[in-house]
């Protein structure tokens, strides 16, 4: 089954330094029938206007995940850490007992960015940030896992029985994933119209998927993919 949320029906505010679309319901967008895929809570498209952002605001017990599309974030946190994240790299930040931070676009331009949120398995644990460059050319033509709950990956953690994960793929390229039973996806295309078993999907689309257990992607356009894998 895929269960498709397009783009233009995504629920959403703009603030005028902030525009946000929410694939899920999320602060004032409400709908009993978009409460999250399985574990994935929260997958918000933010357009953040140049030289502002989010001021300082808690968390707590929830992995969130932050996948820069254009432009940078820069993040600042009651642990003591700052860090600037650049468009195609990935930070992560585990709430757990409690966090404040703040995201700001200290750039000159509108910075783009998907960002995650994917139920903790670990209530109560030690809050961590951390971030990581992930070239496209190391993605092109295959996912790379970027975030992830299993060390094995050697990605960015999380606690989460969860895999965050991107590619990239020129028009006319397929790539194939296979879901283990059990298990959801959930995908959006950052840019590009793709083919997924045979469901169009285009720019900023999201796609629920269960009970598929491979998933053949084609890209009818250059494409940029994020895909989260979890229970």
């Amino acid at each position: 089954m895929i269960d498709v949320r397009r783009f233009e029906t995504l629920g959403g505010a703009n603030h005028g330094w902030l525009h946000a679309r929410h694939h899920f319901s999320f602060a004032n967008y409400y709908d009993p029938k978009r409460m999250g895929w399985g574990r994935l809570r929260v997958w918000n498209d933010d357009e953040i206007a140049a030289q502002s952002g989010f001021p300082p605001h808690p968390h707590a017990d929830m992995e969130i995940i932050t996948y820069v599309r254009t432009g940078a974030i820069t993040h600042q946190d009651s642990m003591g850490n700052t860090g600037r994240t650049a468009a195609g790299d990935v930070q992560v930040m585990s709430a757990g007992t409690g966090v404040r931070h703040a995201e700001y676009n200290m750039e000159n331009e509108r910075t783009t960015l998907f960002q995650i949120w994917i139920e903790t398995d670990r209530p109560g644990a030690q809050p961590s940030w951390g971030q990581r460059e992930f070239p496209k050319s190391d993605r092109s033509g295959r996912f790379t896992v970027v975030a992830s709950g299993d060390p094995a990956d050697e990605a960015l953690t999380i606690n989460a029985d969860a895999r965050v994960l991107a590619a990239t793929l020129k028009a006319g390229e397929s790539l194939s994933y296979d879901l283990a039973p059990g298990r959801r996806a959930y995908l959006v295309p950052a840019v590009g119209r793709v083919d997924v078993n045979g469901v169009v999907l285009n720019a900023r689309d999201g796609a629920g998927v269960i009970d598929e257990p491979t998933l053949t992607i084609t890209a009818d356009e250059d494409a940029e993919l994020v895909m989260v894998d979890s229970l």
